[in-house]
């Protein structure tokens, strides 16, 4: 039986994929009241090719948050985008802490899971171990960077011109903690 330190502490996020960023920001901003906290512009190599996204993060009162994301590509915003069933760009992000990670980690190999059904990403603001649960629904444990406070601070301060740069075109990086 598990205990309460073996435990995920809190939700970390939850991740949707969305049609329109800007829309989906003034819908959980401005009418919810939910802060726009962090807008990242990511190019990652995934499942085969090169993507290129934006996510948003709103902010909940105990640290967590709901995620979303748009891609530059429109066959990426098709392919993981609603309604396919499989998408790791829709996911449940539990916040753990390093041993907790580790053990999870360990029970995953223990069972049998294996890529593709887990798969770990360095984020550098975090490291993720992704697993797809036998509901086919993906579930993240997310270790935090011990400066993730640092980077969440940076981040808000940008969040809405990260927005407007990626909205514009400029889908370059500003993942600078890899």
């Amino acid at each position: 039986m598990a205990t309460a330190a073996s435990l995920p502490s809190r939700l970390h996020h939850t991740a949707y994929v969305a049609r329109d960023l800007e829309a989906t920001r003034h819908f959980y901003e401005d009418i919810i009241g939910l802060p726009l906290t962090a807008t990242w512009c990511e190019i990652d190599e995934l499942f085969g090719a090169e993507r290129v996204y934006c996510h948003l993060f709103f902010g909940l009162a105990d640290g967590s948050a709901l995620a979303f994301f748009q891609f530059a590509k429109p066959q990426d915003q098709e392919l993981f985008g609603p309604p396919l069933a499989f998408s790791p760009f829709r996911h449940i992000a539990l916040n753990v802490d390093k041993e907790t990670q580790q053990g999870i980690e360990e029970r995953l190999i223990a069972a049998g899971y294996a890529a593709p059904r887990t798969f770990v990403l360095e984020h550098g603001y975090c490291r993720s171990v992704y697993v797809t649960d036998p509901n086919d629904m993906i579930v993240e444990f997310t270790l935090d960077n011990p400066d993730a406070e640092k980077f969440a601070a940076e981040r808000q301060t940008k969040a809405r011109s990260e927005l407007k740069r990626w909205l514009a075109g400029d889908h370059t990086s500003n993942n600078t903690y890899r």
